[in-house]
């Protein structure tokens, strides 16, 4: 039987027509948690191997205007952290939630590299498993995207894995209930150690 998140995702696929206009998207508060709520924008979808779900997500990230917000159970692809570099050095506001127990056990290099770059990297220590893997680009706005699934930011994830991606552009509710869940993830993270 789906969990509560894969009815929840059924339900946003698909979803009532959209009840709100464009100038309205910044007001709007987070969809409510477990609610079916209208679905809006697009969806698009990558499966691994065989699809190139790592240039979908570099594209994503390359199209932000503001700010893209990472959670991140493994993070190893370097194509994608070079992607962050990028529209950090764009003037795009850009954070990385890792999980503490991996950072530590793979010894991520590429998660230094991304501080180093000025990328705030915070790691979550409070969970067995900070296991979201999730990009939040742009919330507040009309235009914003959620890229989601069970897809670690690996190179094993695009090559060897069996995955899945989602980006959900343009509902700024869920955008909005994405960011507050990675505001409060951020709140009990650490910095690295120096």
């Amino acid at each position: 039987m789906p969990g509560p998140t894969v009815k929840m995702l059924a339900r946003l696929i698909v979803g009532m027509p959209a009840l709100f206009v464009a100038s309205a998207a910044a007001a709007l508060p987070p969809a409510p948690p477990l609610a079916p709520f209208p679905a809006t924008g697009t969806v698009q979808y990558a499966f691994t191997p065989g699809d190139h779900a790592d240039d979908m997500i570099i594209t994503a990230i390359t199209s932000a205007r503001q700010q893209v917000l990472v959670q991140a159970y493994s993070f190893t692809h370097r194509r994608i952290a070079d992607a962050l570099v990028q529209a950090r050095n764009r003037g795009i506001d850009v954070a990385v939630i890792a999980d503490h127990e991996q950072a530590r056990v793979n010894n991520s290099t590429l998660l230094r590299d991304l501080a180093r770059s000025g990328v705030a990297v915070l790691y979550d220590p409070r969970h067995a498993w900070a296991h979201n893997k999730v990009i939040v680009i742009d919330a507040g706005h009309q235009d914003c995207a959620v890229v989601t699934g069970s897809y670690n930011f690996t190179y094993a994830a695009q090559h060897r894995n069996a995955e899945n991606v989602l980006i959900l552009r343009g509902n700024p509710p869920l955008c909005e209930a994405y960011r507050t869940n990675w505001l409060r993830h951020k709140a009990h993270s650490l910095p690295p150690h120096r």
